[in-house]
């Protein structure tokens, strides 16, 4: 399995915190919590020729897991079909936290993609609402994040596929933390924690349901999309009284 995974890499750049936090970036988190689950992964970051995401890379992703936060806009559009015509075509996708504002993510899901938000160190309790999910596997019925952003309803996404998580924050809002999607042959994952200056990224329950949702987003064997087709379709029973 080939997994790459896109990170801005600005806020380690101008935020002390950050970078004290994340000292081989947010992308190398996610990578060495991947690594504990038996997954090597490559990283790419928007400041890269064609932000790390050439052709030639995306060919050979099977999942690609996407934070971004601070400069969405500054993503490419001819990234971003790029990005889309693979998921279609199979590959997985796996967003995170502030990437649900990503040029990809609001694409794919058609709406605006809004939320509430307010970064005020409260604790998030993630309850596991969809046991039975691959992504669930390994999981108690609940785990707890001491200091997170809150991200509250209503989180203007389409109806999810499945609900796997459901949070709760200290200040009384619930949000849909854990959504997948499927379009064309790709499947999506939305994963809410993740907020840049706190070590979410490095918590056990975290980097399980990320191995989990990797796991899950793989291509599936034997699928091959339909050729494009643009032109007329001849009827496939001639109609009555003319000739076949």
């Amino acid at each position: 399995m080939k997994v790459t995974i896109w990170n801005e890499g600005r806020h380690e750049q101008i935020n002390e915190i950050v970078a004290n936090l994340y000292p081989r970036g947010i992308h190398g988190a996610i990578a060495e919590g991947l690594s504990e689950h038996g997954i090597n992964a490559r990283a790419a970051t928007l400041d890269e020729p064609e932000h790390g995401l050439t052709q030639a890379v995306l060919d050979d992703t099977d999942v690609l897991i996407w934070w971004g936060h601070m400069a969405h806009n500054e993503v490419q559009d001819e990234i971003v079909n790029r990005v889309q015509q693979r998921v279609l075509a199979g590959m997985g996708l796996i967003v995170l936290h502030s990437g649900h504002f990503s040029k990809i993510f609001k694409r794919l899901m058609g709406t605006t993609c809004d939320l509430l938000w307010r970064v005020a160190n409260e604790k998030e309790r993630l309850w596991v609402v969809n046991p039975g999910h691959p992504i669930a596997q390994g999981l108690p019925r609940y785990f707890e994040l001491e200091k997170e952003e809150m991200y509250g309803e209503y989180f203007d996404i389409p109806e999810p596929d499945e609900l796997i998580f459901l949070s709760w924050f200290q200040g009384g809002e619930v949000f849909r933390s854990g959504c997948t999607f499927r379009r064309g042959l790709g499947k999506i994952f939305y994963f809410r924690p993740g907020h840049e200056t706190f070590p979410t990224y490095y918590q056990p329950a975290i980097r399980q349901v990320i191995a989990n949702s990797v796991r899950w987003a793989a291509p599936e064997s034997g699928l091959v999309p339909f050729p494009a087709q643009n032109g007329q379709f001849p009827a496939l029973e001639p109609t009555p009284g003319k000739d076949a």
